[in-house]
């Protein structure tokens, strides 16, 4: 069972902010999860054997074959924004977080864009 402590102790590792009727439902919800998984116990596997993947899985990956790098114009065809060779991101590389909205974060010394092109340098 999850108590109400370890669901904020997640939550705040996960950086979640939760409303009060948001931890109930979250909390009974979980439990409801972990009850269900824990009738697998419940069962006799021990003619089961151990598996990864419950389907074989085939042709995960292609031939590692090398092949002609994008041009620069084809990798940043798609950028939101770009700043001549370059993509152009937010300082830091995100969307600041509350309390660097307010000038107490290192983001704003940082460099709005790559230091090199897509492709090469």
């Amino acid at each position: 069972m999850i108590d109400r402590s370890q669901l904020l102790h997640v939550a705040h590792l996960a950086r979640l902010e939760l409303r009060e009727e948001e931890i109930e439902r979250l909390e009974a919800q979980l439990n409801d999860i972990l009850e269900a998984v824990s009738k697998v116990s419940e069962l006799d596997l021990s003619d089961v054997p151990p598996t990864s993947h419950p389907l074989d899985v085939v042709n995960t990956w292609a031939p590692d074959e090398p092949r002609d790098c994008l041009s620069l114009e084809e990798a940043l065809r798609n950028a939101p924004e770009r700043e001549g060779p370059y993509f152009k991101v937010p300082p830091g590389g995100a969307a600041p977080r509350k309390s660097d909205a307010t000038g107490g974060g290192d983001m704003d010394n940082r460099s709005s864009s790559m230091s090199a092109p897509p492709g090469g340098s």
